[in-house]
Formats: structure tokens, C-alpha cells, sequence
């Protein structure tokens, strides 16, 4: 029985020591490293606070169900200013482009009458919310148009030009792709005053009419 107390003793003293040196040992190792917090995920926020400059093109049509309505395309430039305050965007863009909308009624050779838009443009203001790179609004503001009408008789022509002002309204999206570009999809509404024509020649004209168009046009923005 001593002897059997004895071992016993003995296992719990080396079980002891052991211990006694293994802790301390632990604790320096855990001293020795430091800690180091993980880091945080990057996020890419954009800002579209700026000037940019870009190109635009599209195509619009009357809106009119009684035929013969004016349709064609346009190309041109745009040129805008944004300021964004958390994810609010707001901002003033000025676009112009040369245009081919129009229509010609009849035959040139016994009589006929062409209105065409040659060139056309607006000065909005925007509204939108940005989602990180892609940015959704509104837009509103002044249009313009620059319209000729000609009439023909046995092969003669004569044809006058008026400006038209107007309003335009509608709404679009915008992705930035790359630093410092963007691209963007428009729908535009635009309403045109009338004008009377030919009013030297047949006093006091002939009126235009109001015209009004849907317009729709993808773009290209470089950002500064």
C-alpha cells in the first residue's frame, strides 16, 4: 500500500509540473502575437458631383394617330453639371442636335407639303438617386426646335423656317461603366408651340399647329 501511495504521489507531482511549465509557456506564446482586427470590405462609392460632356443620339415621332406623322433621327452633343448630397443627384444639362424628323405629304410634282425639324435641343434640370454606379432620375425643362416647311406645285417649291419653343419631360437611367464614363438611356417628351408660316405671302400665315414628339436616345458622358 505504501508503495502504491507513493506512485500516485509521484504521478501528481510530475501531472504538476507539467502543467506548471506548459502555462506560463502558453501565455507568452499568446502575449508574443498580436492582434490583429480583420479588415473591412471595400466598398466603391461614386460621386457624381462634377462637369461632363458626352454625345447622344435616338430617334423621336409624333405623337399622333392620324398618319403621316413626323419621325426620324437625331445626333448631337450634351454638355451638364451634377451635384450630389448623400444619394440625391441633382443637375442642369444642355443637349443640341442636328435632326432629319419629318414628313412630306403628297407629291412635289402636282403639290405637296414637308415639315422637317433640322435641328433641336433642351436645357433641363434633373432630378435622380443614385445606386452606387447607377444613377435614376428625372428631368425637365426647356426644348427647342429648329423646323422647315416647304410647299411644292408643279415643281416649285417655296420654304420657310421658324424656331419652335417648348417643354420636354421625361426620365432615364445612367451607369457608370468605367472612371470617369457613363452611359445613359432617355425618354423624352417634347411639345412644340405653333408658328405661322409663309405670313408675307399669305397674311397673317399658315399655323403650324402644336407638335409634339416622343423621343427616345442613348449617350456617352466623360465625367471631370
Amino acid at each position: 500500500m505504501p508503495k502504491g501511495r507513493n506512485v500516485k504521489k509521484i504521478l501528481l507531482t510530475t501531472s504538476a509540473l507539467i502543467v506548471l511549465g506548459i502555462a506560463p509557456a502558453a501565455a507568452a506564446d499568446l502575449a508574443a502575437r498580436p492582434y490583429t482586427k480583420a479588415p473591412a470590405a471595400a466598398i466603391a462609392i461614386n460621386n457624381w458631383t462634377g462637369f461632363y460632356v458626352g454625345a447622344m443620339g435616338g430617334y423621336a415621332q409624333e405623337n399622333s394617330s392620324a398618319g403621316n406623322e413626323v419621325s426620324g433621327g437625331f445626333a448631337g452633343g450634351t454638355l451638364g453639371y451634377n451635384w450630389q448630397t448623400g444619394n440625391f443627384v441633382l443637375g442642369i444639362e444642355a443637349d443640341a442636335a442636328w435632326a432629319d424628323v419629318g414628313v412630306r405629304v403628297g407629291n412635289p410634282a402636282i403639290a405637296a407639303v414637308e415639315t422637317r425639324i433640322r435641328d433641336m435641343g433642351t436645357v433641363r434640370g434633373r432630378v435622380g438617386y443614385a445606386f452606387d454606379q447607377v444613377l435614376v432620375y428625372g428631368t425637365a425643362g426647356y426644348a427647342w426646335a429648329d423646323n422647315r416647311i416647304t410647299l411644292s406645285a408643279l415643281n416649285v417649291s417655296i420654304a420657310e423656317s421658324q424656331i419652335h419653343s417648348g417643354w420636354a419631360a421625361g426620365a432615364g437611367v445612367e451607369v457608370m461603366f468605367a472612371p470617369k464614363w457613363s452611359v445613359k438611356a432617355e425618354y423624352l417628351y417634347r411639345s412644340f408651340d405653333s408658328k405661322n408660316y409663309f405670313a408675307g405671302i399669305a397674311p397673317p400665315g399658315i399655323a403650324s399647329g402644336t407638335l409634339n414628339l416622343n423621343s427616345v436616345q442613348v449617350g456617352v458622358n466623360y465625367h471631370f
